[in-house]
């Protein structure tokens, strides 16, 4: 073998590259020592342990059963008996789907004053992107390209739910995805590993503050683990067949992040991983996450999980399904009660050993401590958050308005003008407060719906007769109403058009096989355009789309997403030029739903795309590249890049092994006449390796506000993880190889400003 292709190891199991090697018997030593864990939790550790010598086998395992709630409902009410018995009865260890001060401290009161040990119970709910101020989705935070976005989310959203007696929330969603068919992809940060690790560190940072003791955080949960971006054909629930190598280069790295800031919790994904149902998979649940990597926090199963075992195949019975999961480290289990129905028997019979069970209840009793619920388990109900403050209207209005991506702007036809004497607004979403998107408590979206679009056009532009149609509705074929929206439209002097999907459309069990826009709306803008008018076009929905031969004629598009409570204002912001659009794509928009899977960071083949050679892989009827690529954003003045510099043109593997990093550095500068936001962009290939490297990775980003003729340097730092690769050795193998890297620097994943690199 060559020299140039000697290998280096730089890290083995669950460490960063960047940190050095660890070994197999070092990480299984992290496992073992859960019996003493570290901050937050030592210092609760002789309580723990003195509860854990007084509980019965049957109280062991009610703490590791979690039941459902019915939102809206009080103790009392008669559908809530069972859970409210069985918190009398020591018989379950957490509750979901439950909030509100008085409703949450009266079942605590239950659990505390009546069961036996008066263990306080932990309270969960989904609060995916806002509790009482709903945030843009997460796919859309991720267009930021800003991580605060995310922080602020949560740190709004863990104040609110915490108020109410929520301890803990089934988020963030780290599934990083390449296809955008599955309803959940509006859940997560799209189809970049990077992204969405730098999201997720966010989030639970916003979510657990410095420690979620305060009255002010909630425990947060990593999920799901893990691969379930990867469903087949994009249908929710689906199975995923993936190597080692892809697990731990693209799926895994958001959990480690999320780990590595502190996480509280991880959620067992639906999926099976290469025919082992996740919620059963000693490999990634044990191996992994609790012996490499060293999680001492609690892993809990997504709904039904456990019992689903059977349905995969996998289990013959409840008591199997039983088994399997806690055996293969699921803490605790999710509606479903096999654990709790099955779990004596089990242990009597020498199929699970009771020191399984102490160390889950452990994990549970650990965090409830962490979270101060045996020094006070209730709230106080005059200091309950009813409804979003001043404040928290600002910063999601902030967010929305930094998640928008300007997709097309020909001839300026964007920013609109205030001074405009007539508008008109179309289109199925121009008149709807029903745009927060997937995953809202159903209570806030009840209480604080979305403004309208319609609505903040006319605050933005008070003195101008604004008129509105609807056209056609979200879904249907109906095209009677397009009459209306081309008189409106022929009526004004600019038309914006607001088009895409409703939030029942995105989301959990809301895969779509054609992900155009809906119904009759490419008709819409069809006859908008063929009015000859000026028309601007806004997306809005919980994925991308392919959107059709109507791009060519619409001289603007904005992709507005699910922008949350205060939708219309922000999209108002961005169309009126109140806010200059940053934004840039998480995810690859393609040309059409058969050109999925399409992502920038794809593998080369053997046969790359050649334009002049048939034998190559590509579609017969459809170029090689996206509509959109990754990264892609558009603003409303310019931006020029200089040439990247390398503060070393080359660099030996064994200092990066030892922690020695490099600089790549460039300068920005706005050639525009307005202030705005450019995303810098690092993207980095291996030209060369022992197993093949996507063509780019994202290594590397920093959005940055200039004014008018301003420059800034911006300087990125790498090492050693963010050139080596996992290896699909299943115990875990992280290399830096020698040989040449390209290093590409610029707005999006198809810069071409190159530098080369050589490990040596």
């Amino acid at each position: 073998m060559p020299e140039l292709r000697r290998r280096t190891l730089l890290s083995a199991i669950g460490v960063t590259a960047a940190a050095g090697a660890a070994t197999t018997s070092q990480t299984a030593t992290a496992y073992a020592a859960a019996t003493a864990p570290t901050a937050p939790h030592a210092a609760h550790e002789a309580k723990v342990q003195s509860l854990l010598a007084r509980m019965t086998l049957e109280e062991k395992l009610g703490q590791l059963q979690q039941l459902p709630w019915s939102y809206d409902l009080n103790p009392g009410s008669g559908t809530t008996k069972a859970v409210e018995d069985a918190a009398r009865a020591g018989r379950v260890g957490s509750v979901f789907s439950i909030f509100g001060a008085k409703t949450t401290n009266e079942l605590q009161h239950i659990a505390v004053d009546e069961s036996r040990l008066g263990i306080p119970l932990l309270l969960g709910l989904d609060v995916i992107h806002g509790f009482w101020t709903n945030f843009p989705i997460p796919l859309a935070q991720a267009s930021s390209f800003d991580p605060d976005v995310a922080r602020s989310d949560a740190e709004v959203s863990a104040k609110e739910a915490r108020s109410n007696g929520v301890h803990w929330t089934f988020a963030p969603m780290m599934d990083v995805t390449h296809e955008p068919r599955w309803g959940r992809i509006a859940e997560g940060t799209g189809e970049d590993p990077y992204l969405t690790a730098r999201f997720a560190a966010a989030k639970v940072k916003g979510y657990q503050g410095s420690g979620y003791g305060s009255k002010d955080t909630v425990a947060a949960c990593a999920k799901h683990f893990v691969a379930y971006g990867g469903a087949e054909g994009g249908r929710d629930y689906n199975t995923v067949d993936v190597s080692e190598s892809r697990l731990r280069n693209l799926y895994l790295p958001p959990f480690k992040a999320a780990l590595d800031a502190g996480v509280a919790t991880v959620m067992a994904s639906f999926n099976t991983i290469s025919g082992v149902p996740a919620h059963g998979n000693a490999h990634t649940l044990t191996d992994i996450l609790k012996k490499e990597w060293g999680f001492e926090g609690l892993v809990v199963s997504d709904y039904t999980g456990v019992q689903e075992l059977i349905a995969h195949g996998f289990a013959e019975d409840g008591a199997d399904a039983a088994r399997l999961a806690l055996n293969a480290g699921v803490d605790m289990e999710m509606t479903s009660t096999n654990l709790l129905t099955n779990g004596k028997k089990l242990v009597r019979a020498g199929k699970i050993q009771e020191r399984r069970i102490d160390d889950a209840v452990a994990r549970v009793l650990r965090l409830k401590y962490a979270l101060g619920l045996f020094d006070d388990p209730y709230v106080e109900e005059s200091k309950a958050i009813n409804e979003p403050s001043a404040d928290a209207r600002k910063a999601a209005r902030t967010a929305a308005s930094r998640s928008m991506v300007l997709l097309k702007n020909e001839q300026a036809a964007l920013p609109l003008k205030k001074s405009l004497t007539s508008l008109a607004v179309v289109g199925p979403f121009g008149d709807s407060s029903d745009l927060l998107g997937t995953w809202v408590v159903p209570a806030s979206a009840e209480k604080f719906p979305s403004v309208k679009v319609l609505d903040a056009v006319k605050k933005a532009a008070p003195d101008a007769k604004v008129t509105y149609a609807r056209g056609v509705d979200p879904e249907g074929k109906d095209t009677g109403g397009i009459a209306d929206a081309v008189s409106a439209a022929t009526s004004a002097d600019v038309t914006i058009v607001v088009v895409g999907e409703p939030p029942s459309m995105s989301g959990e069990a809301a895969a779509r096989s054609d992900i155009s826009l809906p119904g009759a709306q490419e008709k819409l803008i069809a006859a908008i355009a063929e009015t000859g008018k000026p028309f601007v076009v806004v997306l809005v929905g919980g994925r991308p789309f392919t959107v059709g031969d109507w791009l060519d004629s619409a001289p603007a598009v904005l992709e507005a997403w699910h922008p949350g409570i205060e939708a219309g204002n922000a999209i108002a912001d961005v169309l009126f030029g109140a806010v200059n659009p940053g934004g840039k794509l998480p995810v690859s928009f393609p040309r059409t739903t058969g050109q999925i899977p399409i992502h920038y960071n794809h593998e080369s083949t053997g046969r790359p795309y050649d334009k002049d050679n048939k034998y190559t892989s590509k579609y017969l009827d459809l170029p090689p590249t996206p509509q959109f690529p990754f990264g892609y954003g558009l603003s409303y003045t310019s931006f020029a890049f200089g040439t990247p510099k390398l503060s070393r043109s080359s660099i030996a593997a064994g200092a990066l092994r030892k922690g020695d990093t490099f600089e790549v550095s460039v300068e920005v500068r706005n050639t525009g006449s307005r202030s705005g936001d450019e995303v810098a962009q690092l993207y980095v290939r291996d030209v060369a390796a022992s197993l093949t490297q996507p063509v780019r990775r994202l290594r590397g980003f920093k959005r940055v506000t200039l004014d008018a003729g301003a420059s800034t340097t911006v300087r990125f730092q790498l090492g050693a993880e963010d050139l080596g690769f996992w290896t699909n050795d299943s115990s875990g193998e992280f290399r830096v190889e020698e040989g040449t890297f390209e290093l590409y620097v610029g707005n999006s994943s198809t810069a071409d400003a190159k530098l080369k690199l050589t490990v040596s």
